[in-house]
């Protein structure tokens, strides 16, 4: 077994598999928004899960009202200008799509989990979020990503390792073949780590759009060099993979 405290990525099975046993899990979910949360077992309290809860519904209302006034913000599949009055999540997520190439709703994900992320950090030194494989990730240990990659002989076979120094980070997947997240690809999981949650979900996005075959993996992993934004990928598709940047793999038994 890889050393460090292992946690799933890429498939809502992982919480029932795979689990950092150091944590407490607990579930938020909010409409479409459904959390995994992992936080220090001793800052766990009803009164912070009601607080988590309460965070996602002003979050959520927050980009529900201004998509009243700004309808392409949910549609479009490109970049937007951002409207005057803007809450600070739907900008945070403009700017991640406008780096990645993508529309903002790219981010969505990411960016709930940041948001909230970062608030639990007040309350506990550990907080582990994930959402729709997208995982925000603070911790003072380190940590093993194990990766979900659909039928790839590589699903749940490898693991990201995380050093406690690298976090605050994001890990964030994108995936053609697995769960109901739209791509324009057919990667079975492409993994994009960096410093934040928000861009590396609208780059994991756009890496795994350009993922028509096996043969494009180099393509997705020149595009994330391309971007100059400390980032880092794994590309898989079915028994091929490629990964580049400041990023360690591990065997998991």
């Amino acid at each position: 077994m890889a050393k460090g405290k292992i946690i799933g990525f890429g498939n809502r099975d992982y919480r029932l598999l795979q689990r950092a046993n150091d944590l407490k899990y607990f579930q938020i979910k909010v409409k479409e928004t459904d959390l995994a949360i992992g936080i220090d077992r001793e800052a766990y309290s009803d009164s912070l899960v009601s607080l988590c809860y309460n965070e996602v519904q002003k979050t959520r209302r927050q980009l529900e009202e201004y998509i009243l006034i700004h309808p392409e913000f949910r549609t479009s599949l490109v970049p937007l200008e951002m409207k005057k009055g803007a809450p600070d999540i739907a900008v945070k997520m403009a700017e991640a799509a406008s780096i990645a190439g993508v529309g903002p709703m790219a981010a969505v994900a990411g960016a709930v989990a940041s948001f909230l992320g970062q608030i639990l950090e007040s309350y506990s030194r550990e907080v582990i979020i994930e959402n729709g494989g997208d995982i925000y990730l603070h911790s003072q240990h380190e940590r093993v990503i194990a990766i979900f990659a659909g039928d790839s002989p590589f699903s749940y076979k490898i693991g990201l390792k995380v050093k406690s120094e690298d976090t605050p980070a994001g890990i964030c997947t994108s995936s053609g073949t697995v769960g109901h997240s739209l791509s324009f690809g057919t990667a079975d999981a492409v993994v994009i780590k960096g410093k934040s949650a928000i861009l590396a979900d609208a780059v994991a996005t756009q890496a795994g759009n350009l993922i028509k075959g096996k043969v494009d993996l180099d393509k997705a992993t020149e595009y994330v060099r391309s971007l100059n934004e400390n980032l880092s990928i794994i590309a898989i598709k079915e028994e091929k993979m490629m990964a580049w940047g400041d990023i360690e793999i591990i065997p998991i038994e």
